[in-house]
């Protein structure tokens, strides 16, 4: 399990925070990428989760924004979205992605909240959502190894 796409709707807040995050606890041996369901391609991150994000040692500025693709969906060994209605949606459109996709948030049976549009501290939840679940991903990955 080399390869991890991390998906959330607009890829501008959530996944990416959780692609620098993995990318840096996994290291090189490891591809990761991000996408949304329903990205603006080739926007850059949403200024407050870069500014949650740098203040916490990550620097997401060099990011922009994918739409998710089947060629995506085909190459990660692991899908990783932050809702399970994301999750729903990709499984009715994708059967074979079973047993591919999970939600980043599984471990405590909860979604990571969209801080798009809202004030900083919803971003700074959503930072702690995927701090805190990016361990137990980085475990699991690394089992297949």
């Amino acid at each position: 399990m080399k390869k991890i796409l991390v998906l959330c709707t607009g890829n501008i807040c959530r996944s990416p925070t959780a692609e620098f995050l993995l990318r840096r606890a996994l290291g090189a041996e490891y591809s990761v990428m991000s996408a949304g369901l329903g990205a603006v391609v080739d926007s850059g991150p949403e200024k407050l989760a870069l500014k949650v994000a740098l203040e916490h040692g990550l620097d997401i500025s060099a990011h922009r924004a994918h739409q998710v693709t089947m060629d995506m969906l085909k190459w990660a060994d692991l899908v990783l979205v932050m809702e399970n209605g994301q999750k729903d949606v990709l499984l009715y459109k994708y059967p074979w992605l079973n047993g591919r996709i999970f939600r980043y948030g599984d471990e405590a049976k909860v979604d990571v909240p969209d801080p798009h549009g809202r004030p900083e501290s919803a971003f700074a939840m959503s930072w702690n959502f995927i701090s805190r679940f990016t361990p137990h991903w980085v475990n699991y990955i690394k089992q297949f190894v």
